[in-house]
């Protein structure tokens, strides 16, 4: 044998030096980099502990703070919104009284408002879900000539502001009669709500897979039924968020009621308006009315909140 195979691994100079097979040596670390490392990693590792937890607690108390004042100011009686600011209940709670909303019952005004609000914002959410949903339904899945140009189209819709067809549509509903109407005031919505809807469903409808659609076919289902037992099922968390962005947006619209509205049973938005530019400190019935607009969408969102989230986080995990 060899002297060459009975040489001992630890007889090279390395070998020699550390008893052991020389290593390939490390790549040396910029001494400035590890201090800045460490401190990112303690700060990733504080930010998802208690300190954040509580740093957005106070955050939303923040954000609350406003609907919290109002809810306190409108349980307050006017001498008392007057002498102080609302956050002398939290020590004289006898000042809380349930009188003004009593007094909101009794302004014809307010209640005749919550239910031309409420003739608006229900059949135009409806009719935007359904119109949208179909369409929706078509450009994902139904071929017929140029889809694609008018789904360009739609996606076009969504950058025109509303300002600008303020006055040819108010002269188109001058001519057909149904300016200052509550019909009027529908189609608008109707109208500046369904490009988003179509592009929103749509891109949603795009994501049901293919195969699921086409055993129904060979099941010997129609569209109809494949729209109304198949898609619908599928696309419920994103009609749900459709029908809130669009319950919002309809319940919460001042310019367009304030020039299409009829002036006699005005939404709610504009007889909170007119109240205070005819009451400036008609504070008993302006504090519970805003707070009562308030109420009815946020219970809306809450009561949706769950199919809400599915819809927004929907396409974002495969």
């Amino acid at each position: 044998m060899s002297g060459s195979a009975r040489r001992s691994p630890a007889a090279g100079p390395a070998g020699r030096a550390a008893g052991r097979p020389a290593t390939s040596p490390r790549p040396a670390t910029s001494p400035a980099r590890r201090p800045a490392g460490r401190l990112a990693a303690r700060l990733a590792a504080r930010a998802g502990g208690g300190a954040m937890r509580v740093f957005l607690v106070l955050v939303a108390l923040f954000w609350l703070m406003p609907t919290v004042g109002l809810l306190l100011s409108s349980l307050r009686d006017p001498a008392d919104m007057n002498a102080s600011g609302w956050w002398k209940v939290f020590t004289a709670p006898a000042q809380l009284t349930t009188t003004n909303y009593a007094r909101i019952l009794e302004n014809d005004t307010i209640t005749g408002s919550l239910l031309s609000t409420v003739l608006i914002t229900v059949p135009a959410t409806v009719l935007v879900v359904v119109i949208g949903s179909l369409a929706g339904y078509a450009f994902a899945w139904l071929e017929f000539p140029g889809r694609d140009w008018w789904f360009l189209v739609v996606v076009g819709l969504l950058v025109v502001p509303v300002q600008v067809a303020l006055v040819p549509v108010s002269e188109l509903f001058g001519a057909v009669g149904i300016f200052e109407t509550t019909l009027g005031v529908v189609l608008f919505h109707v109208a500046f709500g369904l490009p988003f809807a179509i592009f929103l469903l749509r891109n949603f409808f795009a994501e049901i897979p293919r195969e699921l659609l086409e055993a129904a076919r060979l099941d010997g289902a129609g569209e109809i039924r494949l729209f109304t037992r198949v898609v619908m099922p599928l696309g419920g968390p994103a009609i749900a968020s459709l029908g809130i962005f669009q319950f919002l947006w309809v319940w919460n619209d001042m310019l367009v009621a304030l020039i299409f509205a009829d002036s006699e049973s005005p939404p709610i938005t504009v007889a909170l308006q007119q109240q205070v530019r005819q009451f400036g400190n008609n504070i008993d019935i302006l504090a519970p009315g805003a707070f009562v607009s308030m109420v009815i969408p946020l219970a809306v969102f809450f009561a949706f909140q769950r199919q809400f989230v599915s819809g927004v986080m929907a396409g974002a995990v495969k």
